[in-house]
């Protein structure tokens, strides 16, 4: 199959990763892999696994990118893609109108796949429109059906896989570990208790602040390292999140790290992975990471986080913003030893590849032009 992505761009979110290792299984599979995009750090990354990325700032939430409608039409009657997967709402805008200049019997099927709950707005609704619906967990399937005229059999619920031989079958290099502890000398002989996630209220470091302040009390040998950066127009919460790191006397205690380009291995170095969103998250990425570095994890019991937790290690779910029962429940984790962890196969990326191509055979087979 001849098969194009299509996304805002290529830099380190949970849908740009998910694209690229999904576009290097189909490689691996025999497929033609496109992305099209406005491109970024992950894109050369895509070309080395043998896809090919298309430039365009198919991005901008403004009238401004109905210019690329155009060149969106020129790039589909050159590629003559079998499916168009759709993975943002701006994205798929455009490439609908461009579809509406082709001759029907010339179009490609089109898949797209709610990565999160939208706002229900007309502009939102634009996902619905294709001709099948993936959804990346349970509750954001729900969300889907009972907030838009969707058939449920037009929706089909496909977890966000994760390669876990990547994740588990590694050590953690001498060499590896020689630099971190030069650079992060406080962090030696100390349980580390992580918070993965970009700087931004609702993935919860404040609650994870008032954690640690509860946690160190009863295990003086922690130490939290929240990673991730602040975005643009975010720096202001960091600073926030500084002074209140200070205010519970946590300074020596709790680290901010920025962004890293070295998650798997900190994945493998942490005693304890903390997700604390104060709202349910459509998947959860980071929590399917970690487990499959064989990590425990801890995170309130709501959204697809808990829906990985409860698959996978029902242990680490605590009741959504209780801030004690979290503490208690990390303490637990690191007191016990580090538990053998499964990941279901449905939560693995060979399994997100094969339903997804499942999904496309079938719309083919039921489309003329492709019998």
């Amino acid at each position: 199959m001849r098969i194009l992505q299509a996304l805002p761009a290529l830099y380190s979110g949970g849908v740009e990763r998910g694209t690229v290792e999904f576009a290097a299984d189909l490689v691996k599979r025999g497929h033609k892999s496109y992305v099209v995009s406005k491109g970024g750090p992950m894109a050369e990354q895509l070309r080395g696994q043998g896809s090919e990325h298309i430039f365009m700032p198919i991005h901008r939430k403004n009238p401004a990118s109905f210019g690329q409608i155009l060149p969106m039409r020129k790039l589909l009657l050159e590629l003559k893609p079998d499916i168009i997967h759709v993975r943002s709402r701006m994205p798929a805008w455009i490439i609908f109108l461009a579809l509406k200049t082709i001759p029907a019997n010339q179009r490609p099927a089109v898949v797209s796949t709610f990565h999160g709950m939208y706002s229900v707005t007309p502009y939102s609704a634009i996902m619905t429109r294709a001709d099948h619906i993936i959804a990346v967990s349970g509750c954001v399937r729900d969300y889907v059906l009972n907030k838009y005229p969707v058939p449920e059999e037009k929706l089909t619920v496909i977890q966000r896989g994760v390669d876990v031989s990547a994740f588990r079958q590694r050590e953690l290099s001498p060499q590896w570990l020689d630099r971190w502890f030069r650079q992060y000398p406080q962090l030696a002989q100390k349980k580390i208790v992580m918070m993965p996630g970009r700087i931004s209220r609702w993935k919860g470091q404040l609650d994870f602040l008032a954690m640690m302040a509860q946690l160190v009390q009863k295990r003086p040998d922690c130490h939290g390292i929240i990673v991730g950066g602040a975005e643009p127009g975010k720096e202001q919460f960091l600073e926030e999140l500084e002074k209140e790191r200070a205010r519970l006397n946590l300074t020596d205690k709790v680290s901010f790290l920025g962004q890293r380009n070295d998650m798997t291995t900190l994945y493998l170095l942490a005693d304890v992975v903390c997700h604390m969103s104060t709202k349910p998250e459509p998947f959860g990425r980071t929590v399917t990471e970690a487990l499959a570095s064989g990590t425990p994890v801890a995170a309130f019991d709501r959204g697809g986080a808990a829906e990985t937790l409860r698959a996978c290690f029902s242990d680490g779910l605590v009741p959504p913003d209780n801030i004690e029962a979290f503490a208690q429940t990390a303490l637990a984790l690191l007191d016990n030893p580090r538990p053998e962890i499964d990941i279901p196969w449905r939560f693995q990326l060979e399994a997100q590849t094969e339903t997804t191509l499942q999904v496309y055979e079938n719309l083919l087979a039921r489309r003329p032009a492709h019998q």
